[in-house]
């Protein structure tokens, strides 16, 4: 995998920079929700709490700004309006980038947690002793 170059292994079309630069959590699990398929805001939210078993909880103001950015990005689209009970609805989708974006950042986080399990299988390093090589600073008297 060349990380640096932008280039990722399993998607070598789709370059690093740009797509889900500095992601977050609430952004990754907006695009998981709209991956789904097309949504409304209080389904985003509902989604959410789904997918992670209710211990992330959107409030309406970060969703809202989020998706903001988000369609100005590139990566979710305005995918139609409507009225219920006097209130419009508007709803989202992933864009091909969105969609694109979410399968590469779903991608690193699996190589971390790849990398990360492999640490913590292995057996566990020596804890405390002397270090192999102690150095010490004294002032000659």
């Amino acid at each position: 995998m060349d990380w640096e170059a932008g280039q990722h292994s399993l998607l070598p079309h789709i370059p690093t920079v740009g797509i889900l630069a500095g992601v977050n959590e609430n952004t990754f699990w907006i695009l998981t929700a709209l991956a789904g398929g097309r949504r409304h805001g209080y389904a985003i939210l509902r989604d959410v709490s789904e997918l992670t078993d209710a211990k992330v909880s959107l409030r309406v103001t970060t969703l809202y700004a989020s998706l903001d950015r988000l369609e100005r990005d590139g990566l979710v689209a305005r995918a139609g309006e409507e009225i219920v009970d006097g209130r419009a609805r508007r709803y989202y989708e992933l864009t091909d980038d969105g969609f694109a974006g979410l399968a590469l950042e779903t991608e690193r986080l699996s190589v971390r947690l790849d990398a990360a399990a492999r640490r913590l299988a292995a057996p566990r390093p020596a804890v405390g002793g002397p270090s192999p090589v102690i150095m010490v600073w004294g002032c000659a008297g």
